[in-house]
């Protein structure tokens, strides 16, 4: 076992094969725990500190060794044989240190398991079916042996404790949360950058979740945009230790992003597999990615307007760069940089990106309706479309969710209007979900912060082929949380004018819910804080012109008003648009 960020997150070396306790115990990792678990007991004062008083040197400072060997005959012997051995100086009765040590046990055992845990195996990787099978199972059998063997120590040493044994038997997650398979590439010389280290960094090819998967980030929310930084080169300024980075290739929609990850942010690029599809090596060895993310790199590199990101482009590639800072210590950060790189290239590439969800709904046996619906981070996109699921029965409402929170509209060579995704997954607020349903799938799911205000889950929803592949657009409608359902504002809206409905989604007005740092109503141009407001003149000249054509070729425009932003209507507002919405397709003609 070895590379603790004690505070955070541990990564095990999933080469050892855990047979004995013997190798947890005289680990470094193991030696950082325990030490770093104490020194926070010092810092607060605890009364738990009680029970490392014998293992003190004569400095008064922690013995760790002498701790080692205790805990080693602790796992075999029962306490009081321990104490009556010599071996230590316990200076407590057999009644009162069994009590002291059982309370500085349990401690312990949370500390580990609090802790974010990931196991990391170098394995060469082979494209047969077979192999990869084989080499995943044989990781997850030893992930398994740890989860038993933690289970076991703590058992027994518990036992030797108290001398009583349980009653009830709880298999609680001991193990890692995720493991990765990882592997060193060679790379031609055609498909490299100006840095040669970000290739001695092991790249994922495959993971294993043991669910529940519950993190926990030292930020909850996501400011601002990422500028664009033109002519800064900054590729060979520095150096990626292979040690500390892990390289993770996704496929946002159709484009490759390679996202470099610090071993301090693992449980965000984690969080990548449920969102995004994970690229082969046979996607990414012979082809210049699209994008790169570099998440947690040194803050020495970045100016002050840059520390919550930036974007920059070196060698015909864009690249994302995110310093190692507790601030942006939040998936949406994540997310957001590699959405932000994904709608960058596509309105060079003279598409549209829309901030927004894509889904085709069917009526019992009637012709499907694609529908597009438009709106920044809490405006009810998601919230509105899985609302329809609890809609009677009987209604006979069957939804292919497509698109859950960005895409990019083009026109295909007979000018239709198509969509394409981005994620194969959803980063939605646990809050503005209908009661039960992220627990309905929390064996897929993954949890962030589920204790606190904008707790998230990232729930994998489709297939890579279902967003990749370009499907036709019937309606567009921009989402609007913050006005009430009344006489003069009904659901659903159309428009009749295109001036009006291109200034409304220009405007990009919501009612911010605590997704960002932002407050009350706000405005982002286009509802995309991603892309669109960085290259804004390109974008209104891109906008201006598929709207004309989306006129032109009988794509209706329209609003929806979920009421999401509105105090109280958190449930029913999105219920409600679902409901105006499904009357409004049965009145299709």
């Amino acid at each position: 076992m070895e590379s603790l960020n004690v505070h955070r997150s541990i990564v095990i070396n999933g080469d050892l094969k855990f047979t004995n306790v013997s190798r947890v115990l005289q680990s470094k990792t193991f030696g950082k725990m325990i030490t770093t678990f104490v020194n926070e007991l010092e810092i607060r004062h605890s009364r738990k500190l009680k029970a490392v008083i014998p293992f003190r040197d004569e400095n008064k400072s922690f013995d760790l060794e002498k701790f080692r060997d205790f805990v080693t005959l602790l796992n075999m012997k029962p306490l009081k044989e321990v104490m009556r051995s010599g071996y230590f100086d316990i200076q407590y009765g057999v009644d009162e240190y069994t009590a002291i040590m059982l309370d500085f046990l349990e401690g312990f055992y949370n500390y580990w398991r609090n802790i974010q845990r990931f196991m990391v195996k170098n394995e060469t990787y082979n494209p047969d079916d077979g192999a990869k099978r084989s080499k995943a199972h044989s990781l997850a059998s030893n992930n398994d042996s740890l989860k038993k063997l933690v289970l076991d120590l703590y058992r027994n040493i518990l036992y030797n404790v108290t001398g009583k044994s349980l009653s009830i038997y709880r298999q609680l997650p001991s193990g890692a949360q995720v493991s990765f398979l990882v592997d060193h590439f060679d790379f031609p010389n055609d498909v490299k950058s100006k840095n040669d280290s970000l290739y001695r960094v092991p790249y994922v090819w495959e993971a294993i979740f043991e669910p529940p998967v519950i993190f926990y980030t030292q930020s909850s929310k996501r400011n601002g945009v990422f500028p664009i930084k033109k002519d800064k080169k900054i590729l060979e300024r520095f150096y990626m230790d292979a040690e500390s980075w892990y390289a993770i290739p996704v496929k946002a929609g159709r484009l490759l992003i390679i996202v470099y990850c610090h071993k301090d942010f693992l449980e965000l690029g984690a969080g990548l597999f449920n969102l995004f599809e994970l690229a082969t090596p046979e996607e990414f060895l012979h082809k210049k990615p699209d994008g790169v993310v570099f998440f947690g790199l040194d803050k020495s590199l970045f100016d002050e307007d840059e520390m919550l990101g930036f974007v920059v482009k070196e060698d015909g590639v864009y690249y994302g760069m995110l310093p190692n800072d507790a601030t942006i210590d939040y998936f949406g950060y994540m997310k957001k940089m590699i959405l932000t790189l994904h709608n960058i290239i596509q309105i060079k590439n003279f598409w549209l990106p829309i901030h927004g969800a894509f889904a085709k709904i069917r009526l019992a046996a009637e012709k499907p309706v694609n529908i597009m619906l438009v709106g920044d981070s809490g405006a009810g996109k998601s919230e509105t479309l899985e609302a329809i699921h609890k809609l009677p029965k009987e209604l006979g409402c069957d939804v292919d969710i497509l698109i859950d929170d960005m895409g990019s509209l083009h026109f295909n060579k007979e000018d239709e209007l198509m969509a394409v995704g981005t994620e194969i997954g959803a980063f939605v607020r646990l809050d503005d979900l209908q009661p039960g349903y992220a627990y309905s799938t929390m064996d897929r799911s993954i949890f962030m912060n589920p204790n606190i205000v904008n707790a998230r889950v990232i729930v994998p929803q489709m297939t890579y082929e279902e967003i990749s592949a370009s499907t036709p657009v019937d309606y567009i409608f921009y989402i609007n949380n913050y006005e009430k359902i009344d006489e003069e504002h009904q659901p659903i809206e159309m428009f009749e004018d295109l001036d009006t409905a291109l200034a409304v989604f220009s405007e990009g007005k919501r009612m911010a819910k605590g997704t960002t740092g932002e407050v009350g109503i706000t405005t982002t141009y286009f509802a995309n804080p991603f892309g669109a407001v960085q290259l804004k003149k390109e974008h209104e000249k891109i906008a201006e012109n598929y709207f004309k054509r989306m006129k032109e070729k009988g794509v209706k425009i329209g609003v929806i008003r979920t009421q999401l932003g509105i105090p109280g209507f958190e449930q029913d507002g999105p219920f409600v648009a679902a409901e105006s919405l499904v009357e409004f397709i049965k009145n299709i003609k």
